[in-house]
């Protein structure tokens, strides 16, 4: 019996605009903006940034002098907003509904500080948090890991004490549903953007 649901955030309850990013990131001076965005696992001081290596304001430093000019924390924070397309509304029913049947609810994403920003004050589009939305947050920059690796996973599990038997993942990246699967986890890996509010049932009843 699942009792346990870990989600990611870009792609899944939020669908993601890599291509939006990319001109953001473009239109701040970033040379090559597209090879060095990757909607799954970042590399580079972008990965840096999200596996909590570097903070947003040493991120803010090396961006500046990177594209030849000093660069606000306001700037890029809405360089990596390019990524945020809005929360659909059956997401979020969806997720109090799951909460409200016994479910616990966590969060585990890949992401840094200024998307997280964001996501701490308006959220669902009416200053609601995502804190309001879930049980736990396992949030790559302030864990110091990321997906698809395994010690991510084996984290969560350890501190929620939680079994994999009774636990579905949703994930659009394919290499991290894979990671969870192999540690024996049961997985969804809807496409970006994709409707997973009917299908998650079938997966909760496996």
């Amino acid at each position: 019996m699942i009792k346990n649901i870990l989600f990611d955030l870009g792609g899944v309850v939020m669908p993601i605009d890599p291509e939006e990013a990319v001109k953001r990131f473009t239109a701040l001076g970033l040379k090559n903006a597209n090879r060095m965005l990757n909607s799954y696992t970042q590399s580079g001081y972008i990965g840096d940034l999200e596996e909590g290596k570097i903070t947003d304001e040493e991120f803010r430093q090396i961006l500046s002098k990177e594209v030849g000019k000093s660069l606000t924390w306001e700037e890029c924070q809405w360089a990596w907003l390019g990524y945020r397309l809005e929360v659909p509304q059956r997401n979020l029913d969806m997720l109090k509904k799951l909460k409200a049947e016994g479910y616990r609810l966590i969060l585990l994403s890949n992401t840094n500080a200024f998307m997280q920003q964001w996501a701490e004050t308006d959220f669902d589009g009416n200053g609601g948090s995502i804190s309001d939305y879930f049980d736990a947050m396992y949030r790559s920059y302030e864990c110091k890991m990321m997906k698809p690796s395994d010690v991510f996973f084996m984290h969560v599990l350890r501190t929620e004490k939680i079994i994999p038997s009774e636990t579905l993942f949703l994930d659009d990246g394919p290499r991290n549903v894979a990671a969870a699967s192999e540690m024996g986890i049961f997985t969804y890996c809807p496409k970006n953007g994709e409707d997973w509010t009917e299908k998650i049932y079938d997966y909760l009843k496996e």
